[in-house]
């Protein structure tokens, strides 16, 4: 571990030998050596950088455990790749850290793509279809049997079920939108969909 001054840092990674003191010590020039498979110039490397990753990490993820983590990472990624590095492009920093931020910014993507999926799968178990009345009704009877029915319902019955049957709202949305309790709006729309089914049963 090394002190960064904002948390642990990132454990190095693979075991390397001591660092030399041969050559120029700038990143770019560890880097280089780091590709032609000095040991040595990458723990110099990793010791440089690591904090500069670590923070960079943090300020993304907000997470210090994650962002050890994705530091870690990327700075085994810039060991196995350093032979891609080119000096043309821009400082070895600059390279260093992009990938830092590529790697946390999909980190954070992941995550929520991953509690999206969570939340889908959350919201089709606890609200259930609302019955199959309305979707029989569609195959079977004309749109006009249908509207005519919904006359036959009370004002607070039909707004409930127009907005879940035409509308394809679920529980939740019809209670924000009727300004009611997620109770009474399915009460609203279990009786207005047996008076509908009623009233459809007679006009066949």
């Amino acid at each position: 571990m090394f002190d960064t001054g904002a948390g642990p840092a990132p454990r190095r990674e693979p075991r390397l030998t001591a660092v030399s003191d041969a050559g120029d010590t700038t990143p770019e020039a560890l880097l280089h050596r780091t590709a032609l498979g000095e040991d040595a110039a990458f723990a110099a490397l990793y010791d440089l950088m690591a904090p500069r990753v670590y923070g960079l990490c943090v300020r993304v993820l907000r997470d210090p455990a994650q962002a050890e983590e994705v530091a870690q990472e990327v700075l085994v990624e810039v060991w196995r790749t350093a032979t891609r590095f080119d000096e043309r492009r821009g400082s070895a920093g600059a390279w260093i850290t992009t990938i830092a931020h590529r790697r946390a910014v999909d980190r954070v993507r992941s995550a929520q793509t991953a509690g999206e999926r969570e939340r889908r799968a959350a919201a089709s178990s606890t609200e259930p279809e609302y019955d199959m009345v309305a979707e029989s009704a569609a195959s079977r009877l004309e749109h006009r049997q249908v509207r005519r029915c919904l006359k036959t319902l009370t004002e607070l019955q039909r707004q409930a079920v127009t907005l879940a049957y035409y509308g394809g709202h679920t529980y939740r949305q019809v209670a924000t939108l009727l300004e009611a309790a997620v109770p009474t709006v399915k009460t609203r729309i279990r009786d207005g969909l047996a008076k509908l089914r009623d009233c459809l049963e007679v006009a066949r």
